[in-house]
């Protein structure tokens, strides 16, 4: 059995040198936030700084740090978690049945260790994660 849910995301500029990351990272820590997801990413568009994108436990006292700490939460993409056991296989038959039905990628992570897997789905429309969501827990009835 898979499960998946929404996950709400923060971005920060974060300058592009050794420790800017760390820097961030360190203010959320120190204000006692639990992150279950962290990305970093040069920027494109701005030399010399990028992005740090976290993803707090889904708390709202959490949340309001990310915030308070210069984080806006990001509404798009739309990123959903989807957790379960490992197979092997697993990522080609649900990104496949994603792509049968339609469904458009914007980014896609997946991690597998001691038998369970972590994903993080990013879709660009909110149809297209409940779509996603459904197959998902379609093909987990199929794996029991």
């Amino acid at each position: 059995m898979y499960r998946m849910s929404r996950v709400h995301v923060f971005q920060a500029n974060v300058e592009d040198k050794p420790g800017g990351t760390t820097a961030l990272l360190k203010l959320l820590a120190d204000a006692g936030v639990h992150l279950e997801y962290v990305h970093g990413e040069r920027g494109a568009i701005q030399p010399g700084h990028g992005l740090l994108i976290v993803a707090p436990r889904q708390v709202k006292s959490e949340m309001d740090i990310c915030k308070a700490n210069g984080f806006v939460e990001v509404r798009e993409p739309i990123v959903m978690r989807f957790e379960g056991d490992d197979k092997t296989g697993l990522g080609q038959r649900v990104t496949m049945e994603w792509e049968k039905a339609g469904i458009s990628l914007h980014g896609l992570m997946m991690a597998a260790v001691a038998g369970k897997f972590v994903g993080y789905a990013h879709f660009d429309h909110v149809e297209d994660a409940n779509s996603a969501a459904e197959l998902l827990a379609h093909i987990g009835s199929k794996e029991v």
